[in-house]
Protein backbone atom coordinates (compact mmCIF):
# COMPACT_ATOMS: atom_id res chain seq x y z
CA UNK A 1 0.00 0.00 0.00
CA UNK A 2 1.67 3.28 -0.83
CA UNK A 3 2.18 5.75 2.06
CA UNK A 4 0.87 8.84 0.67
CA UNK A 5 -2.37 7.31 -0.72
CA UNK A 6 -5.51 10.18 -1.57
CA UNK A 7 -8.69 9.71 -2.16
CA UNK A 8 -11.62 12.14 -2.92
CA UNK A 9 -15.36 11.18 -2.38
CA UNK A 10 -18.20 12.97 -3.41
CA UNK A 11 -20.98 13.57 -0.43
CA UNK A 12 -23.39 16.17 -1.63
CA UNK A 13 -24.01 17.45 -5.40
CA UNK A 14 -27.96 18.11 -6.03
CA UNK A 15 -29.66 21.22 -5.90
CA UNK A 16 -32.53 21.33 -2.96
CA UNK A 17 -35.03 24.10 -1.86
CA UNK A 18 -33.97 26.00 1.33
CA UNK A 19 -35.93 23.86 3.53
CA UNK A 20 -34.26 20.51 2.43
CA UNK A 21 -30.89 22.49 2.68
CA UNK A 22 -31.26 23.33 6.18
CA UNK A 23 -32.39 19.83 6.74
CA UNK A 24 -29.19 18.38 5.05
CA UNK A 25 -26.37 20.96 6.59
CA UNK A 26 -27.96 21.03 9.72
CA UNK A 27 -27.80 17.59 10.58
CA UNK A 28 -24.16 17.06 9.13
CA UNK A 29 -23.40 20.06 10.99
CA UNK A 30 -25.11 18.60 14.64
CA UNK A 31 -23.11 15.33 14.22
CA UNK A 32 -19.77 16.67 13.89
CA UNK A 33 -20.64 19.08 17.23
CA UNK A 34 -21.88 15.70 18.65
CA UNK A 35 -18.92 13.90 17.63
CA UNK A 36 -16.77 16.46 19.60
CA UNK A 37 -18.82 16.71 23.01
CA UNK A 38 -18.86 12.54 22.58
CA UNK A 39 -15.19 12.78 22.44
CA UNK A 40 -14.64 15.44 24.57
CA UNK A 41 -16.60 13.25 26.97
CA UNK A 42 -14.78 10.44 26.70
CA UNK A 43 -10.95 12.13 26.61
CA UNK A 44 -11.59 13.80 29.91
CA UNK A 45 -13.00 11.15 32.18
CA UNK A 46 -10.85 8.32 30.33
CA UNK A 47 -7.66 10.70 30.17
CA UNK A 48 -8.02 13.86 31.91
CA UNK A 49 -6.32 15.56 28.38
CA UNK A 50 -7.14 18.92 27.32
CA UNK A 51 -10.51 19.09 25.12
CA UNK A 52 -9.15 23.14 23.98
CA UNK A 53 -9.26 21.81 20.62
CA UNK A 54 -12.30 20.38 20.66
CA UNK A 55 -14.70 23.32 22.27
CA UNK A 56 -12.76 25.53 19.99
CA UNK A 57 -14.11 23.49 16.74
CA UNK A 58 -18.14 23.33 18.61
CA UNK A 59 -17.58 26.91 18.55
CA UNK A 60 -16.57 27.34 15.20
CA UNK A 61 -19.09 24.61 14.01
CA UNK A 62 -22.33 26.53 15.46
CA UNK A 63 -20.89 29.63 14.45
CA UNK A 64 -21.24 28.09 10.76
CA UNK A 65 -24.29 26.81 11.45
CA UNK A 66 -25.47 30.26 12.13
CA UNK A 67 -24.01 31.75 9.15
CA UNK A 68 -25.73 28.99 7.06
CA UNK A 69 -29.01 29.57 8.56
CA UNK A 70 -29.49 32.82 7.77
CA UNK A 71 -27.41 32.07 3.76
CA UNK A 72 -30.37 29.86 3.81
CA UNK A 73 -32.81 32.18 5.22
CA UNK A 74 -32.05 35.05 2.42
CA UNK A 75 -32.57 32.08 -0.43
CA UNK A 76 -36.22 31.19 1.06
CA UNK A 77 -37.13 35.03 1.43
CA UNK A 78 -35.93 35.04 -2.25
CA UNK A 79 -37.31 32.09 -3.65
CA UNK A 80 -34.28 30.55 -4.70
CA UNK A 81 -33.16 26.78 -4.03
CA UNK A 82 -29.42 25.91 -3.54
CA UNK A 83 -26.85 23.77 -5.15
CA UNK A 84 -24.56 22.47 -2.78
CA UNK A 85 -21.41 20.39 -3.80
CA UNK A 86 -19.47 18.77 -1.09
CA UNK A 87 -16.58 16.39 -1.22
CA UNK A 88 -14.26 14.73 1.34
CA UNK A 89 -10.57 14.38 0.76
CA UNK A 90 -8.75 11.71 2.94
CA UNK A 91 -5.06 10.68 2.63
CA UNK A 92 -3.02 8.47 4.40
CA UNK A 93 -0.62 9.94 7.20
CA UNK A 94 1.33 9.05 10.18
Amino acid sequence: MKKNQKKEFKLIESTFTPEEANAVLTNLINSKINYHNLDDFSNFVRADRNIEHSKRRVSELNETKTALKSFIDTANENGFNLLIKSSIAIEFTK
